[in-house]
């Protein structure tokens, strides 16, 4: 059914239901794929509002015989949550927590509330939900309780079934149940079929084994183990019936907690070291080898690590219980945490695994298919030696990792997923791995269901006999067979529905280099595996930036992995039809502030900001664009005439006039909420030539009074010094040239009087007159100057041109800043750059852009900010102290690309206390300047800038290093925010006429 046989299942659903129905190619793009290998298309996507809507698509679906899937965050890893009929998205209404009784420590969810909301609604009350997947900002209560997740504290608190009291469950045919224990809830045939076979239910299903995940619970229907129907629904991946609302048991939160990081030779040692840990009773026992830590920074001495957390009363006995730990644990070296933060940063490093594992140390791409097998704990050493040689027999590669106490572990292998021989050999090995699990006793899933990569493999597990029996069972609960077919019974193929299939089979013409996918861009955007952390809805203060666009809207489409998920589709071509012309690509776009977050925050390192640049170049190539990628997209040119005619302030006075700047910012494409920011009466460079003299190096570089360079016999022209010299280069970014040429000259000011000498671009060869503080030296070097064609202040990093897509020109303007920058290079100066969006695009988009072009990685060496040329440059200096708290926020390309570790030490050095806001302050360049884009610019801001600054006390620092950052501050809360290089200066002023 596809298309024109569609419209009537679309226009029943429409009449039926009071939620979102939607048909269109982006929605069902959307859902193809989860976290899986495997990709399905379905029809359509129904958002329903609450149980009637459920009960309401599940009538109209089995009128038209049409299967349903129901899905939570789509993070499932075995392709259970895609579907070909119609996906019940549960995440946008039905997200509630219904009730919380402390007292009986329960509490009553709906299927779409995410675990870290749970979470945090009863943690003022003690209590938690035990299991936690390392997914927990994401996953949906609904989706563990349909994989039966566990998490790494399962050792402690056990699965999700565990921690199941009571479900309410729609049927495909309408029944609503309430599964229980003693038979609660059971749909008619469920007792009678399990009292047959109660001989099989006692031996065919291992009860030794703590993660046994795969195939349906059916032994917990046993007498004696209280005949509990809920337990058994636990687990059977929306094949059996639709949890509408679950009611889960609470248990008490250590009030303390310390972490002992062990560390052992390798894998195997610590997976046979991780039993002897359980009678301790920790709460967790995770572990991973040094294949998965891009940095074993911090940790103990070895090459793989036990996690173990322990928790107490106190801070003291949680503490004297991790010891203990470490004296039983004969590790090479141990470390014990109890610092928050500390904890928090070596928990990141597990928990981004399941997206770190995707690239093999050499950057090969690593799938999941058997991401979770699990085996009987005393024996996980012996297994995990058996599945390296089973590996290397198969010359697969693969980084293990995950819950060692229970014997469960996580792998992705580099898999050949897109040639007929590889996927050949992913079912070999898939055979032989499952005959290899279930002679260790073990479970082909042991925390992410069987899906469609293991479900075809449950007789090798169950055998035959008991796979019928799942069969049966399938048809007591579902006897249309309507929900997710093809998963768990009659299972699809393995190497079936792999999501690679329908992408092209040619690599595809791009402008970018995508060094790191080997120039491939059907291989960047193969990066997003789905796990999804772009959908989480809140962030640590100051610790990530992705996803804003997501966290505002709540849409799949403005999540990285929703938009990745559409470039996906587009390359495929089968849903979304007109290429690099498509609509549906361009809105979901549309909404990306080109932040840079995810390059970092992804656990996979999707650069969505560079795809977008990407999608605009093509998508606008031979077309009218928008006005706005006129006027904003080529603000440097704009703002240079402006200068060069000195218009500056007949500019301002228009935009004072309402009218007037009404009718410019409408032609400009400009959002008539926003006001248009003033311009410099004069430019930076201006500025800086007005400057009084100083004493000049005889070859016209400018140096401080009385002070000449250290090398200068070495360096007899005072500029060149390849071994970290006292010169430096500061780029005139647009921004610090024409609308902020304070902080520019505050740089100065604080580089200068750190000792370093300070020079503009351009600077010719050596040998040649030389231009420093950008002036001549005198009328030769002048004439040389206009022979060479070499205008002052025509540098630019090409950020307009990136972000709006205009990539030809952005080209050409870079190759022009390479030429005029060859003498920096060449000397091996640093280049200190104040804005961060420009320093990123300099550093990244660059090197990407031109990556035939050796002058571009040497540029992008050269990069450093403020705060790096001083610590790098100038060791010694010391900075002024100001002993104020700060407020304010990291620009998000800082945080993405160039790093504030520096400024933080600045910071420190110079009393400035306090650590700056996260997010994305949601001006992001020309983004909220846009029309349309006011109302999440802003709701960004408020997600953490606004908020932090209003909290800033009288006599906090207001810091923010991007224009973007000050101007959304000055535009949104009246408040002026400052460079760091302004604040240092304007103390250095204040100490010197103290003096």
């Amino acid at each position: 059914m596809r298309d024109r046989e569609a419209a009537p299942l679309e226009a029943a659903l429409r009449t039926a239901v009071r939620g979102e129905v939607a048909f269109d190619a982006g929605a069902r793009a959307l859902t193809t794929m989860d976290a899986s290998n495997y990709r399905r298309v379905p029809l359509g996507v129904v958002a329903p509002r609450d149980t009637e809507d459920v009960a309401a698509a599940l009538e109209v679906c089995r009128e038209h015989g049409v299967p349903v899937v129901p899905r939570g965050g789509g993070t499932s890893i075995a392709g259970q949550a895609t579907g070909t009929g119609v996906v019940l998205d549960l995440t946008r209404h039905m997200n509630r927590l219904l009730s919380l009784d402390a007292e009986a420590r329960t509490a009553v969810v709906q299927p779409g509330l995410v675990l870290d909301r749970l979470q945090e609604a009863v943690a003022p009350h003690g209590l938690r939900f035990g299991p936690d997947p390392s997914t927990h900002g994401r996953c949906t209560l609904g989706g563990m309780i349909g994989n039966n997740s566990c998490g790494s504290h399962s050792v402690a608190w056990g699965t999700t079934a565990d921690n199941v009291r009571t479900l309410e469950v729609l049927t495909a045919r309408g029944a609503r149940l309430r599964p229980g224990r003693g038979w609660a809830g059971a749909p008619d045939g469920l007792r009678e079929l399990a009292g047959s076979r109660l001989e099989l239910l006692r031996t065919g299903f291992a009860t030794d084994l703590p993660r046994r995940i795969s195939g349906y619970a059916l032994d917990a229907l046993l007498p004696e183990r209280g005949a509990d129907v809920a337990r058994s629904f636990c687990g059977s991946e929306g094949t059996l019936g639709v949890l509408t609302e679950a009611t889960v048991r609470l248990v008490e939160a250590p009030r303390a907690v310390a972490l002992a990081v062990l560390g052992y030779a390798d894998e195997t040692a610590a997976a046979q070291a991780a039993p002897g840990l359980l009678p301790h009773r920790p709460l967790t026992v995770e572990g991973m080898a040094t294949d998965l830590v891009p940095s074993a920074g911090g940790l103990p001495r070895g090459g793989a690590w036990l996690f173990v957390e322990t928790g107490g009363a106190n801070g003291t006995e949680a503490r004297a219980r991790a010891e203990r730990i470490v004296r039983a644990a004969d590790a090479l070296e141990a470390l014990v945490v109890t610092d928050p933060a500390a904890r928090r940063t070596l928990w990141r490093i597990r928990e981004d695994a399941a997206g770190t594992a995707t690239r093999m140390p050499d950057g090969t791409e690593a799938w999941p298919g058997w991401e979770d097998c699990a085996v009987p704990p005393a024996r996980l050493g012996a297994y995990l030696r058996d599945f390296r040689r089973l590996l290397a027999a198969h010359g697969l590669r693969g980084v293990p990792y995950g819950h060692f106490g229970d014997g469960c572990v996580h792998v992705r292998i580099d898999f050949d997923l897109l040639t007929e021989r590889g996927v050949a050999r992913y079912r070999r090995f898939s055979e032989e791995l499952a005959g290899l699990v279930t002679s260790y006793g073990g479970s082909l899933s042991g925390e992410h269901g069987d899906g469609m990569a293991r479900a075809e493999l449950l007789e090798r597990m169950y055998g035959a006999e008991a796979v019928r029996l799942f069969e049966r069972a399938k048809g007591v609960w579902d006897p249309d067979g309507l929900l997710n077919p093809g998963v768990l019974v009659r299972p699809a193929p393995l190497d079936a529905n792999l999501r690679f299939a329908p992408l092209p089979r040619e690599p595809v013409d791009v402008e970018f280099g995508y060094l790191a996918d080997n120039g491939d861009f059907r291989a960047a955007v193969r990066r997003c595996v789905g796990v999804a952390k772009c959908r989480t809805t809140t962030t640590a203060a100051g610790s990530e930036v992705m996803c804003p666009s997501f966290r505002v809207t709540g849409e799949e489409a403005h999540s990285t992995r929703g938009r990745a998920r559409l470039l996906h589709e587009m390359l495929a071509g089968e849903v979304i039809t007109d290429g690099w012309r498509s609509e549906e690509v361009r809105d979901a776009l549309d909404l990306c502030l080109s932040c840079k977050g995810c390059r970092t925050d992804c656990p996979v390192g999707v650069d969505m900001a560079t795809y977008k640049a990407e999608f605009l170049h093509h998508h606008y190539q031979g077309r009218r664009r928008p006005a706005a990628h006129c006027s904003l997209g080529r603000l440097p040119e704009w703002l240079r005439a402006v200068d060069r005619t000195r218009l500056a302030r007949v500019v301002n006075a228009l935009a004072a006039v309402r009218p007037a700047a009404a009718l410019g910012k409408r032609i400009a494409g400009v959002a008539p909420e926003r006001a248009i920011p003033r311009l410099a009466p004069t430019s930076f460079t201006r500025e800086w030539e007005r400057r009084p003299p100083r004493a000049l190096h005889p070859e016209g570089v400018r140096r401080p009074e009385g002070e000449g360079h250290p090398d200068e016999a070495a360096h007899p022209d005072g500029v060149a010094h390849p071994d970290g010299g006292r010169t430096v280069v500061l780029w005139p970014d647009t921004f610090t040239e024409y609308l902020s040429p304070s902080v520019g000259l505050s740089a100065v000011r604080v580089l200068e009087a750190a000792g370093l000498t300070v020079t503009l671009p351009p600077v010719l060869p050596p040998g040649g007159p030389r231009i420093a503080d950008g002036r001549t030296a005198g009328l030769r070097g002048a004439l040389a100057v206009l022979a060479a064609g070499r205008r002052r202040g025509r540098v630019c990093c090409g950020l307009t041109y990136l972000s709006t897509g205009q990539l030809d020109r952005a080209r050409t303007v870079l190759r022009r800043t390479l030429g005029l920058m060859e003498p920096v290079l060449d000397a091996g100066l640093p280049v200190v750059v104040l804005e961060p969006s420009c320093g990123a695009a300099l550093r990244s988009d660059l090197p990407e852009l031109l990556p035939g072009d050796p002058r571009a990685g040497r540029l992008a060496a050269a990069v450093v900010t403020l705060a790096e040329a001083l610590e790098r440059h100038a060791p010694g200096w010391t900075p002024p102290r100001l002993d104020r708290p700060v407020a304010g926020q990291t620009h998000c390309h800082q945080h993405a690309v160039l790093g504030d570790a520096a400024e933080r030490r600045l910071r420190g050095a110079a009393g400035l206390t306090g650590d700056l806001s996260g997010g994305c302050c949601g001006l992001a360049g020309d983004f909220g300047f846009q029309p349309g884009h006011q109302e999440v610019s802003v709701a960004c801001a408020e997600e953490q800038l606004l908020p932090a600054v209003r909290a800033a006390g009288e006599d906090a620092v207001l810091l923010a290093d991007g224009y973007s950052c000050r101007t959304q501050l000055d535009q949104l809360a009246g408040k002026r925010a400052r460079h760091l290089a302004e604040v240092l200066a304007e103390a250095l002023d204040r100490d010197e006429g103290k003096d």
